[in-house]
């Protein structure tokens, strides 16, 4: 018996895509998501109407005990360090583990993007053990372009994007692992109450998120007037527009006789 396909969803744009093209290889794919209950609101809408546009359901797993980041970070006096962060060793990787099976082929919505090209071969050398698939690494397309095609295919986006964060994760706290200035500066705009409970429980536990000037910083020391990151355009070049055109030419999951499992 051949393993699953587990398509790892995010609630993102990048996932959205990612997810189309696997249901439209395999209809049978199964699309989990690891939740973190700290997401933006307007996640849970754009995941809902992803899924109404795939006709598909999402297969949700939750570590055992921890079901909040901020008990992550409480419990550990941790946010994040040089081992990565525990909300996500905790609340994503265990229950992957648990969930997961020897021959199941995984699925992740890692983009074209060098940052993202970067991040999929560290996490195929991390789990060597894992059969590791990024459909949109293999055709070529591009986080601005996953934005564009989402947007042609007539879905809302997260409002995180307009609001020019890079993804759509993680806005109840911050991003732990962020380490971008730019990045800690856009949160405080948009949300600042969080960034200052972020704020100062990383000045309880001394934990510097941030670099400035070549050196580990603490978020709240982030001039008032500093940059912020700058919102991604979507923009669709001819690779996104084969891959459109390879959607298109296959039947959608619901046109499949049985519909999805």
């Amino acid at each position: 018996m051949a393993g699953r396909t587990l398509m790892w969803w995010s609630t993102g744009a990048a996932s959205a895509i990612a997810a189309a093209l696997t249901l439209r290889e395999d209809p049978a794919a199964i699309i989990a998501r690891c939740e973190t209950n700290n997401e933006d609101p307007d996640n849970y809408r754009f995941e809902a109407d992803v899924m109404r546009w795939l006709n598909a359901s999402v297969t949700i797993l939750q570590a055992e005990t921890d079901r909040s980041v901020w008990n992550v970070w409480q419990r550990r006096r941790y946010i994040a360090g040089i081992n990565g962060a525990q909300c996500t060793t905790l609340m994503k990787v265990a229950p992957r583990l648990a969930f997961q099976r020897p021959d199941d082929v995984h699925v992740f919505g890692y983009t074209a993007d060098r940052g993202d090209v970067e991040r999929f071969e560290r996490l195929r050398e991390t789990y060597f053990e894992l059969t590791v698939r990024a459909p949109l690494i293999e055709q070529g397309i591009t986080k601005a372009a996953t934005l564009a095609m989402v947007e042609r295919a007539g879905l809302k986006l997260p409002r995180s994007y307009a609001m020019g964060f890079p993804n759509a994760n993680c806005l109840l706290t911050g991003c732990g692992k962020a380490k971008s200035p730019r990045y800690w500066a856009l949160y405080r705009k948009h949300f600042p109450a969080e960034f200052a409970r972020t704020a100062a429980y990383a000045r309880e536990i001394g934990a510097r998120l941030t670099e400035l000037n070549g050196e580990r910083a603490f978020i709240d020391e982030i001039p008032a007037d500093h940059p912020t990151t700058d919102a991604i355009v979507p923009a669709c070049d001819f690779l996104c527009a084969i891959a459109e055109q390879d959607l298109a030419s296959h039947p959608a999951p619901s046109e499949i006789e049985g519909g999805r499992p």
